[in-house]
């Protein structure tokens, strides 16, 4: 596979849910790929930042598969 194909981070059916109930991420699914810009958009309080702490990997808690392929 050529490097501008290879995924490198992909989420599956990731989710989050507070534990006061309230679901604030329900069935994300992305994929980046080698060599690809980036943007994370969206609305005040829509989950951007929880998304961007899932791939950082300081958000420990979350439903779904994060995956990480060596680049």
């Amino acid at each position: 596979m050529s490097d501008d194909k290879k995924v490198i981070f992909s989420m599956n059916k990731v989710g989050k849910t507070l534990p006061n109930g309230k679901v604030i991420l329900k069935d994300i699914y992305l994929s980046f790929f080698y060599g690809a810009k980036i943007g994370i958009i969206g609305l005040n309080g829509s989950g951007k930042s929880t998304v961007m702490k899932i791939i950082a990997g300081v958000e420990p808690s979350y439903q779904g598969d994060v995956t990480f392929s060596p680049g």
